[in-house]
């Protein structure tokens, strides 16, 4: 079956550039924001804009317009729950939940992350149980099993490694800093254009019922590779602390890669 119709809620950094790429392969998209300020420059790029903001208990705005006549729904809305913040992100799903149950749409794209997996040290590949160890990663977790055992529709979750693209890489974060820890253990990032290409993708063959990790298959210790961007970027290369033991997981994406058929564009 070959979608036409699809809402994404959450046109941030990554839904904003997608919603645009779908646009581009001759998709109609509707997408949300929780900024009305955001609502003409989603308009200006023919994404029919609609304001919405997903809460504990309630949606405000209006969200069985935003899902009207959609197929295909991509949930990209990370919990808030770094720093200070704290909410149920978990709840925020269970309110959304029914509103999808009574819309048109059958498949569910669900951005999650590889923070659902425990920093043991080892390597990760969708059958490794989960063991999340931060809060954001347990609610991802509950988010994710709550979507994928509802039977009204299909969920295909997409487990990314740390984001970067051209406007976003933690080495601008690092540069200059000392005592970082975890110099040994690996990185696991993906780029914008990569995440944009596998979501295309599963849309296009249509590849629903899934869990997906994915991380571009390149991981140097972060030592190694903060050391040689800040070089390659002309910032002060970070330093590491080696006085405690280093954590951390290879994560596989050779399930999506098989899958779907697909090649990474870009490595880390």
């Amino acid at each position: 079956m070959i979608y036409k119709n699809i809402s994404i809620l959450g046109c941030g950094w990554l839904g904003l550039p997608l919603a645009k790429a779908l646009i581009a392969t001759d998709f109609s998209v509707k997408g949300s924001t929780t900024s009305q300020n955001k609502l003409p420059v989603l308009e200006e790029n023919k994404i029919q804009p609609f304001l919405l903001s997903l809460n504990e208990n309630e949606i405000t705005g209006n969200i069985d317009a935003f899902l009207e006549n959609s197929e295909v729904l991509i949930i990209d809305i990370p919990p808030k729950l770094r720093g200070n913040a704290v909410e149920n992100f978990v709840a925020k799903i269970k309110t959304l939940i029914p509103f999808i149950e009574k819309s048109s749409v059958t498949k569910v794209l669900f951005v999650s992350s590889t923070s659902v997996y425990a920093d043991d040290l080892s390597m990760v590949n969708e059958k490794t149980i989960p063991k999340p160890e931060t809060e954001g990663g347990k609610q991802l977790l509950e988010a994710e099993k709550l979507l994928q055992n509802n039977k009204n529709f299909e969920t295909t979750i997409l487990r990314f490694g740390g984001l970067i693209g051209e406007d976003r890489h933690p080495i601008k974060f690092l540069a200059g800093r000392e005592n970082i820890e975890n110099p040994d253990g690996a990185i696991n990032l993906i780029h914008q254009k990569d995440c944009i290409g596998i979501i295309l993708k599963i849309i296009e063959i249509n590849s629903w019922n899934q869990i997906f990790n994915a991380v571009t298959p390149f991981h140097p210790t972060r030592e190694e590779y903060y050391t040689q961007k800040a070089i390659e970027l002309n910032l002060i290369v970070p330093k590491f602390n080696k006085e405690k033991p280093s954590v951390g997981k290879v994560i596989s994406s050779e399930k999506l890669m098989e899958t779907l058929d697909y090649t990474f564009q870009i490595l880390a």
